[in-house]
């Protein structure tokens, strides 16, 4: 099936069906210790009735059983989120994603033409308050420090719009976050 003027059509015997709405997809990213996780309430409750949030981790438990014991199929992983999205966009609503995704991730899976523009924002801190971060969390945590500082740099030479979440509060975050997210659907209205 293919998206065409808001139907599914399959391009080889011309059946269509109705759930081909395409909806925008809103990824907040950021390398480990950003502080997605601390935002994730506050900003689902500050877009409650008008998008619906998600943790991508909130499948890693789901993703890593179907492995089989076997690697995490990432690309299959992010896929899965852009099905959940193309879903929510049935009921008229847009996603939010927080993730450590970035565009590359996305461009060429095969479920991205279900999906209508996607827009990046970065959670970040400077390095130094991230190691400390990463440092402090529990044991059974992944403690990839130097991996997570690099992906944050890499993300602040890459995506332009950013929070800065060193320092305020995660409903200060989310506030921001809310107010970029309405910035873009008030755009495309």
């Amino acid at each position: 099936m293919e998206p065409r003027n808001g139907r599914a059509v399959c391009p080889e015997c011309g059946r269509t069906d109705d759930a081909a709405a395409l909806g925008p997809l809103f990824i907040v990213t950021g390398a480990s210790g950003s502080g997605k996780t601390a935002v994730l309430a506050p900003l689902a409750r500050r877009l409650q009735g008008r998008c619906i949030t998600f943790d991508a981790d909130l499948l890693m438990d789901a993703a890593a059983a179907l492995s089989g014991g076997q690697p995490i199929d990432w690309p299959a992983f992010r896929g899965a989120w852009l099905a959940v999205a193309h879903g929510v966009a049935q009921s008229g609503m847009p996603t939010v994603l927080l993730g450590p995704f970035i565009p590359s991730h996305l461009k060429d899976l095969p479920a991205r033409r279900w999906i209508a523009d996607i827009h990046f924002i970065v959670l970040d801190c400077p390095d130094e308050l991230r190691r400390t971060r990463i440092s402090t969390r529990p044991p059974w945590r992944s403690r990839d420090i130097e991996e997570q500082v690099e992906f944050g740099q890499w993300l602040r030479r890459n995506i332009t719009d950013r929070v800065d979440t060193s320092s305020g509060t995660p409903e200060d975050t989310a506030a921001a976050i809310a107010a970029w997210i309405d910035r873009h659907l008030t755009d495309t209205q």
